[in-house]
């Protein structure tokens, strides 16, 4: 058995947190934690060197008995639909430290250990291939999220905090249903890629369709269970609304991707209108609601709900465009509205306020900062050359074939997001100069831009070089489309 490199991805920032435990000083605990999440990141980096983009088959694997009377297992391994996020994971888990550098001046220790427990996680959900173990994973990372906003959050921290739970935590209750009816009907075992190769009923297969929906809809968040987002992204900290706009939200999108349609494929064609129409109904309302935002987090906070939107339309489409458009689209809504909460929490920290009103000139005050700001307001509006582009091409064209009107309610969304944000963007940067009259501007010191371009890298290799990312996707997706459609699919 060679190097257990999954283990050491999940488990460094464990062991990582463990270590900040005894650290005292406050810069030892950011340095370290740094180095820890820069670590992480290697080994991710590492582990898509070696990565097979020939073959669909799981990667990396690792398989211990864990609890053999009841068939559970500890397994792990990825394909091309997890080998991305687990990469995304790592980056923005380095960005986030970056963020909390100065923005975390209290409890600085238990911050960043929380934050390194949240990574290890996250990462842990991505790369089971046991369901018991994915439950475990998935309803643990509530925890250090729940803290993260309940302790460094805002005025109104603990009421979004206490919102987040019981909206994810109701879902967890019908997803844990979900895996116990899975269990006995799948031939009373965990293992994810055994339960995959079951020809369940469609009865039940309709039933647990519906249990892992609204589990899955409430993480993307999907209308209209979206409600405790923007209240949890107002209210936490930077590093909490990075983390939970870039990774967070995939948890639902992958949920669909791992079990709705490869476990359930009757019941995900039987019912792919719906799922079309609900995504439709996000990309417009989200919009919608983001356009009327005069609080520049809520802003990028409904910017979400509609991004999400087209991940859920790709993958409902049911057809390869749309698959490998939707999991691109994941990817690069973590870089991008990632980076977009970072613009918000860097200009947060110089003025104490993130109404769009009280700025205006900001290319003046912080010319480089704007600069930066441009690029990621271009990636998110999905402009040609930027990494958004390509996936947000890919689902409109997946979208426009499985739906002519679906497809027609994405592009009057497309249009919103560009409304918005260059809205915003004409406020904030270049409306009159007033914002160097009211507060102290400086623009973004050398930290800062270091973890500006680890984001704004991913945004031009996309959008001018998709093919790697591509690559990784094709043949996974190409299989669970076969899976799905009934079809016999080579390796």
């Amino acid at each position: 058995m060679g190097l257990p490199l999954l283990s050491l991805i999940v488990f460094t920032p464990v062991a990582g947190a463990a270590v900040l435990m005894v650290l005292r000083s406050d810069a030892a605990v950011r340095w370290m934690a740094l180095g820890v999440t820069v670590l992480d990141l290697a080994l991710c980096i590492a582990m898509l060197a070696g990565f097979d983009t020939t073959t669909h088959a799981m990667q990396f694997t690792e398989t211990r008995p864990w609890v053999p009377a009841l068939g559970i297992t500890y397994a792990l391994g990825i394909d091309g639909i997890s080998a991305l996020f687990v990469f995304l994971t790592a980056l923005l888990g380095s960005t986030c430290v970056l963020a909390s550098w100065v923005a975390i001046d209290r409890k600085v220790k238990e911050f960043m250990v929380s934050l390194l427990a949240m990574e290890a996680l996250m990462l842990g959900v991505f790369c089971a291939l046991d369901l018991f173990l994915f439950y475990v994973f998935w309803e643990a990372m509530l925890i250090p999220m729940y803290l993260i906003i309940g302790v460094w959050g805002g005025d109104g921290r603990v009421y979004a905090a206490f919102k987040f739970f019981l909206y994810t935590l109701a879902g967890s209750v019908l997803f844990l249903v979900g895996v116990i009816v899975l269990y006995f009907n799948g031939g009373e075992t965990f293992d994810i890629l055994a339960l995959t190769a079951q020809d369940l009923p469609f009865r039940v297969q309709s039933w647990l369709f519906f249990a892992f929906l609204v589990a899955f809809a409430v993480k993307v968040p999907m209308v209209p269970v979206h409600t405790w987002l923007p209240d949890a992204h107002v209210q936490a900290p930077t590093a909490g609304s990075i983390i939970l706009a870039g990774v967070l939200l995939k948890m639902g999108a992958y949920g669909f991707l791992r079990f709705s349609l490869p476990m359930l494929p009757e019941a995900s064609v039987y019912y792919s209108t719906l799922m079309l129409s609900l995504s439709a109904l996000a990309i417009v309302y989200g919009g919608l609601l983001a356009l009327a935002q005069d609080d520049l987090k809520k802003l990028v906070a409904y910017s979400s709900i509609s991004h999400m939107g087209f991940v859920t339309m790709g993958i409902f489409a049911l057809n390869l465009r749309g698959l490998e458009g939707g999991i691109l689209q994941m990817f690069n809504h973590g870089v991008t509205t990632g980076a977009l909460f970072l613009f918000v929490g860097l200009i947060y920290e110089r003025t104490h306020t993130r109404s769009i009103a009280d700025y205006g000139g900001l290319m003046k005050a912080a010319p480089v900062y704007t600069a930066f700001l441009a690029l990621f307001i271009l990636s998110s509006m999905a402009l040609p050359g930027t990494n958004s582009f390509v996936g947000e091409l890919l689902v409109l064209s997946g979208g426009f074939a499985a739906n002519l009107a679906v497809g027609a309610a994405a592009v009057l969304g497309a249009l919103l997001g560009a409304a918005y944000l260059l809205g915003m963007y004409g406020k904030v940067a270049l409306g009159p100069a007033s914002v160097s009259a009211r507060f102290k501007i400086r623009d973004v010191n050398a930290r800062e831009i270091a973890a500006i371009l680890s984001l704004t890298v991913f945004v031009l290799w996309v959008g001018l070089y998709p093919k790697p990312f591509l690559n990784i996707i094709d043949a996974s997706a190409k299989h669970l489309l076969a899976q799905v459609h009934g079809e016999e699919s080579s390796q």
